[in-house]
């Protein structure tokens, strides 16, 4: 395979979320929502399962005791840590800037996007789906 198994796990998770995101917010909006393919934030948080299924299959693969693994979770850990705290922010910032925007004129105002972080909950769902999408497909594949 010209390609990581790690790495395939670790982007097929990740592929695997943002189209499930499709399909769940489609639903719940009643309308196509494909933005949400390439969108941050929402359910599951898609860079946790994405970092976390590369930890976890760097880790089955070659040994949590590995030096490939220890980098692999001291980077995931630095995402998943920003993905709570600095993406948190910015959407707190976000839907406050939005706010204030409403006191311009229609002409004035400029669209912000709304869905930039993630809840815990949203955080540890992609933290199982990613683990557990490594542990299927090296106890499975």
């Amino acid at each position: 395979m010209p390609f990581s198994i790690s790495l395939v796990t670790a982007v097929t998770v990740q592929l695997l979320c943002q189209l499930f995101k499709v399909v769940f917010y489609s639903l719940k909006e009643h309308r196509l929502r494909l933005n949400y393919f390439v969108s941050t934030g929402g359910m599951p948080s898609a860079h946790t399962a994405f970092v976390s299924a590369l930890a976890v299959s760097v880790g089955l693969n070659r040994g949590f005791s590995s030096e490939f693994f220890t980098i692999a979770f001291v980077f995931s850990s630095i995402i998943v840590y920003d993905i709570v705290r600095v993406r948190g922010a910015v959407q707190t910032h976000s839907r406050i800037l939005a706010v204030l925007l409403e006191k311009l004129p229609p002409e004035d105002r400029i669209p912000l996007p709304q869905l930039v972080g993630h809840t815990i909950g949203e955080v540890l769902v992609g933290l199982g789906v990613g683990a557990g999408f490594a542990a299927v497909v090296y106890f499975v594949g």
